[in-house]
């Protein structure tokens, strides 16, 4: 699985670019995404800007992954209900009402 990381520009370069971000500094390819500018915000995936992005997308992917980091270090406890259900533990009926088919008790 690839994550992407937003990464702030800090120096731009011909194809090259220095981006800062979740505590790191990297050297990355903007081959994909063209000039970039110091300031812009740009996801990155294994050392290469595959999109400009801007600060609040940039927030929210992170945001997704602070919560994800703190769930595999096991810093959130989760309750014996996590409000939805699987869908193994849905009936026939109900996997039918989810996926939008007509119930076989219907038909």
């Amino acid at each position: 699985m690839c994550i992407g990381i937003p990464m702030q520009v800090v120096r731009a370069g011909e194809r090259r670019a220095l981006v800062q971000g979740r505590g790191e500094f990297r050297e990355v390819d903007t081959a994909l995404v063209g000039g970039v500018a110091q300031g812009e915000w740009l996801l990155v995936f294994l050392d290469a800007a595959r999109e400009r992005i801007d600060a609040q997308r940039a927030a929210e992917v992170n945001a997704a992954l602070d919560l994800l980091a703190g769930a595999l270090g096991g810093e959130f406890a989760f309750a014996d209900d996590p409000g939805f259900a699987l869908p193994s533990a849905l009936s026939a009926e109900e996997v039918a009402a989810l996926a939008g088919a007509v119930p076989p008790s219907s038909r």
